[in-house]
């Protein structure tokens, strides 16, 4: 494993000093199978070093050379921090770090990090850094929709970037008061600084940012004029007028229910496309995310022109973007899928 390990971080110099130098110290420095060392996982959170095992557990001492070879590899010191995460049972954190939370910095935005937490993932996912890039990049001025927000770290890069107003809809309050922590990390001087033009309205970002705890489903279907299934629709839930947004983000999990419908990104992706395609202002952006690896990029892509032609919207331009550097695939097939789709 170490020789592993050391082949990977002599693959990621030129990466590591592009990185450094546009502020982020958050990514991956071992990619499990692709480079040699199946069910590991070893990422930089800002001064921490995540190891992630998903078969066997790994051996303390072990670990602690890789956390040395990582610091020096890096140019900072490393706190390490362990997890085991097998299919079949709990995550287990094996060696916890002694300062637990800290502040990670990634293309100059600043997220909350925490090593030791109740959830199985980690609070910001590396491999979708390439869509809060696009966040960060987009034309400024525009309205967001940000699904299954999750700690909302796309919606905080939309914010940083000049958007008018983000909402992030997400069903667990917990990740929503991060996101909300991750927006005050990024305070109004900052954000008109990276602008070059005042806030609008000298009005605090926090004042455009909405944090929706509720079903995604109900929220997209609603604000796309749709009806709301399920047996839920007769229980108190929130209301919305329908409402387009210029550029929306769909980040759904691989599988979830909930009384107002499932979420089954192998069988019925369209079930989600359809409503967040509507709420797309003509013209906009639409990002999809499909984190199902045994599903193929391009019958996925085509599943979606194919729905998006149905439904009166077809595709103007497809975009993929593909996970970074840091997350190699030798034959391109990448278990993250991402398409920016303009509608």
């Amino acid at each position: 494993m170490h020789l592993a390990f050391s082949v990977a971080l002599l693959a990621r110099r030129p990466l590591l000093a592009r990185l450094h130098a546009e502020h982020t110290d958050a990514y991956r420095l071992l990619h499990g199978t692709v480079e040699g060392v199946p069910g590991v996982a070893i990422d930089r959170y800002g001064p921490h070093l995540l190891v992630q095992s998903f078969r066997d557990p790994l051996v303390i001492g072990e670990l602690e050379v890789l956390a040395e070879m990582a610091s020096e590899a890096v140019g900072a010191p490393l706190e390490l921090a362990y997890r085991h995460r097998p299919s079949s049972g709990e995550v287990e954190t094996l060696v916890s770090p002694l300062h637990n939370e800290a502040v990670l910095t990634e293309c100059g935005v600043h997220y909350r990090s925490l090593m030791d937490h109740r959830g199985r993932d980690p609070l910001l996912f590396l491999d979708l850094r390439v869509v809060r890039r696009h966040a960060l990049s987009a034309p400024p001025g525009a309205n967001w929709l940000n699904l299954f927000a999750y700690t909302c770290g796309v919606g905080v890069a939309a914010a940083v970037g000049g958007a008018h107003t983000v909402w992030n809809v997400d069903f667990a309050q917990s990740a929503l008061d991060f996101g909300a922590e991750n927006l005050l990390l990024n305070p109004p001087a900052a954000l008109a600084e990276r602008r070059s033009q005042p806030l609008l309205g000298q009005v605090a970002p926090a004042k455009a940012m909405r944090f929706i705890k509720s079903d995604a489903i109900s929220v997209m279907r609603q604000l796309a004029g749709l009806s709301v299934k399920g047996r839920a629709r007769k229980r108190p839930h929130q209301h919305f007028e329908p409402r387009q947004f210029d550029r929306v983000v769909l980040d759904p999990p691989r599988w979830a229910k909930s009384p107002f419908g499932a979420v089954d990104l192998v069988r019925d992706y369209q079930s989600l496309f359809k409503p967040a395609l509507l709420l797309t202002k003509p013209g906009g952006v639409l990002v999809c995310t499909n984190n199902v690896a045994s599903i193929d990029l391009d019958e996925w892509r085509g599943d979606l022109e194919r729905c998006a032609e149905k439904a009166g919207r077809p595709a103007l331009a497809v975009e993929v973007l593909t996970p970074e550097a840091d997350f190699p695939s030798p034959d391109g097939r990448h278990p993250l899928k991402i398409l920016s789709i303009r509608c």
